[in-house]
């Protein structure tokens, strides 16, 4: 976590936690939600207008990168200063980049070491990590089924509706909150 990020914590340690406002996909882009796109639906599974916009601002992207991480509930969040920033999941946490000698990165930049292979019903890879839990991305299912052909990944099935619990993450942060809440 950054610096900056940690002194305003101490300043305003009780700001208001913040949800449905960040979304993050399968692809790991990020989308900023507004109130407009959060009333018109879920993140996941919602419609085309309910996922919001995408960011693009590099140096946003990094600093949510950096200070990316989960609370003790497995909701993942971004730490905005002073503020809580709890992220709607399309699919995971993580998204894995896989390199040509099957290291793995997330999305947020940061180097991982594989733990456990996991394939859902759909065909859709996860790995878990030391980082934790995610999704392989699409542009990366070559050299995935390298690694599993060469029998260095041993991918264990399991349907998808159960690895949020399986896993200890939570899709939507928002969806758990009682009304009056956020």
């Amino acid at each position: 976590m950054d610096d900056i990020v940690k002194q305003a914590l101490a300043k305003w340690p009780n700001v208001p936690h913040c949800y449905g406002w960040l979304g993050l996909d399968a692809r790991g882009q990020w989308y900023m939600r507004d109130d407009r796109v959060q009333a018109a639906g879920p993140f996941a599974g919602g419609t085309p207008s309910s996922r919001g916009s995408v960011l693009r601002h590099e140096k946003l992207l990094d600093f949510i990168h950096r200070n990316y991480e989960a609370d003790a509930h497995g909701q993942w969040f971004f730490q905005n200063g002073p503020q809580r920033v709890y992220v709607e999941l399309e699919t995971t946490p993580l998204v894995w980049r896989v390199n040509a000698d099957f290291s793995i990165v997330a999305h947020t930049g940061r180097a991982a070491r594989m733990q456990r292979c996991v394939l859902d019903e759909q065909g859709r890879l996860y790995l878990e990590a030391d980082l934790g839990f995610g999704l392989v991305h699409t542009l990366d299912m070559g050299l995935a089924a390298d690694a599993v052909e060469q029998s260095l990944w041993l991918p264990q099935e399991m349907a998808a509706h159960e690895l949020p619990a399986r896993f200890g993450y939570v899709c939507s942060p928002a969806a758990r909150q009682k009304p009056g809440e956020l």
